[in-house]
């Protein structure tokens, strides 16, 4: 009788699917059926021009069927041969919308992905399995790297924007949301950005954004805050060495609109390592095509170590991973020793504290995990929770993801993705055969996040009681098998691995004052 009761119900919701057509701004769209939800995927929401800042998207005749993924934005495939319809520059101002239920008024959640500000999609993490928590789940492709964030305001008064035209593109997306969402059983007065790695970082911008102020009501910030280290003259020199590489001059820029993509990326990597230099993976900040503060559009860098005034109100969900980036050693035989020789060069003589803070915050850890922490997001997350906890008027929440997979033991950055969009499912190689376990993290996860869209508050029934964070209180939920609070456990590991692990972004600051 279940079975044939599933059945009858996916069946009467992919017919709903096919026949239902919703009205935008731009036309009618039809979507299609993903696992029981009504997805609308590929819906244009921007016109741009190269450089230029978005534009409301063009009125269209006729139904727009949106049953596939649009383009992603431009960026480096790596010998792999896109066509148009899979990655374009004109076309890549795209979002996606999953929804169970037209005619309610659901809280929405607005996906952005990682890979920095450089690559990705909204492709990787579908939402059809998180609409079903009585949310509507929306995500976005924007322009990215030279194409999304070269400085050209050095050069001509017309490219004022030009270095966070990837971010008003965001912008516009929340727009569309705003004016639009209603029409897809979304409340358009109760919407949460969130977003991974880079998405965090794209999160934590948009709260410094005057134009975003009002477009969105609560933040989710995961393994976002490798910190960007942009400021407009940075930028500007690097706008002006890529207009030397391309011997452009700017009486003559009009020109860099005829520049083939590929020939233009590679001119802006080239430009880069000529004036501000290339960033290496590992390094613990980022600069060159990303968000810059001008004081109009963007005001200043997230987790610096807070975010603008303006959103002070916006309720947020911060954590990390257990590992994140740092190279796993589980399979590797390691004494306490061994792993104490290969702390040294990075510890010096604060290796021994840096052992005894560890077994303060983890006693039952291992000599592999002194060597495979994450050094990277967790010590400027909590800096950057201390600071937004007392400044600001909205509560802030902290979590940290410890699941580890089978495969390698490692709870590494971007593993909790498809726990809190419940698509477990479709792990595939990563995890092949969720266990019962796994499967009740990924719902409680995912209803976490859906709790916290609706009301700013995390908690549900089955997690311990989970409070707002403070520096005094250092509120953490732990998130595994076994989900439990812990209370600021390893600030002072993370305070040693601040200063030992940041010497680089020290460094900048002292020469850039």
């Amino acid at each position: 009788m279940n079975k044939r009761f599933f059945l009858f119900s996916w069946l009467i919701i992919a017919a709903l699917t096919a026949s239902a057509q919703v009205q935008t701004t731009s036309g009618l769209v039809s979507g299609t059926d993903q696992e029981g939800s009504m997805a609308f995927l590929g819906i244009p929401y921007a016109k741009i021009e190269r450089f230029m800042p978005p534009l409301p998207v063009e009125k269209w005749q006729g139904v727009k069927i949106c049953d596939h993924w649009g383009p992603q934005a431009m960026q480096q495939t790596w010998g792999k041969v896109l066509s148009e319809d899979e990655m374009s520059e004109k076309n890549c101002c795209v979002l996606n919308v999953w929804t169970t239920d037209l005619k309610a008024h659901k809280p929405v959640m607005v996906w952005l992905h990682g890979g920095g500000f450089d690559s990705g999609t909204s492709a990787w993490d579908p939402g059809m399995q998180l609409a079903k928590k009585d949310v509507v789940v929306v995500s976005v492709n924007h322009r990215l790297n030279i194409l999304g964030f070269l400085d050209l305001s050095a050069v001509s008064e017309k490219y004022k924007y030009s270095g966070n035209v990837g971010m008003l593109d965001v912008v516009q997306a929340l727009q569309w949301v705003r004016d639009n969402i209603a029409n897809f059983g979304g409340d358009p007065g109760n919407v949460t950005i969130f977003g991974e790695s880079g998405g965090g970082g794209k999160v934590g911008t948009l709260l410094c954004m005057p134009s975003a102020r009002g477009l969105f009501h609560k933040a989710i910030i995961m393994s976002g805050t490798i910190l960007n280290v942009n400021n407009q003259q940075m930028t500007r020199e690097l706008g002006q060495a890529v207009l030397k590489e391309l011997n452009i001059s700017a009486s003559d820029i009009e020109r860099i609109n005829d520049v083939p993509y590929q020939t233009l990326y590679e001119a802006g990597q080239r430009a880069m390592a000529a004036s501000i230099g290339t960033r290496k993976p590992g390094t613990p900040m980022m600069w060159g095509f990303g968000p810059t503060p001008d004081g109009e559009v963007l005001l200043q860098q997230p987790f610096q170590p807070n975010f603008a005034a303006i959103n002070d109100d916006i309720p947020i969900l911060i954590g990390t991973t257990f590992n994140e980036l740092q190279r796993l050693h589980y399979n590797r035989d390691l004494t306490l020793e061994a792993a104490k020789q290969e702390l040294e060069p990075t510890f010096g003589n604060e290796t021994e504290a840096y052992i005894e803070a560890f077994a303060e915050a983890y006693p039952d850890y291992t000599p592999q995990d002194l060597l495979s922490i994450d050094w990277l997001f967790r010590p400027k997350t909590i800096i950057t929770a201390d600071a937004i906890s007392e400044s600001r008027k909205a509560p802030t929440f902290m979590y940290m993801f410890t699941w580890r997979s089978p495969l390698n033991n490692g709870s590494i950055h971007g593993h909790e993705l498809k726990f809190c969009f419940n698509t477990l499912h479709r792990a595939k190689n990563d995890l092949p055969q969720p266990s019962d376990a796994d499967l009740k993290l990924a719902n409680q996860m995912s209803d976490a996040w859906a709790k916290f869209a609706h009301d700013g508050n995390p908690n549900i029934e089955r997690l311990p009681a989970w409070h707002a964070y403070t520096a005094k209180n250092g509120e953490l939920m732990v998130f595994n098998h076994r989900c439990f609070i812990r209370n600021n456990p390893d600030r002072k590991l993370s305070e040693i691995i601040n200063r030992h692990c940041f010497k680089q972004l020290d460094e900048f600051r002292k020469t850039h004052k």
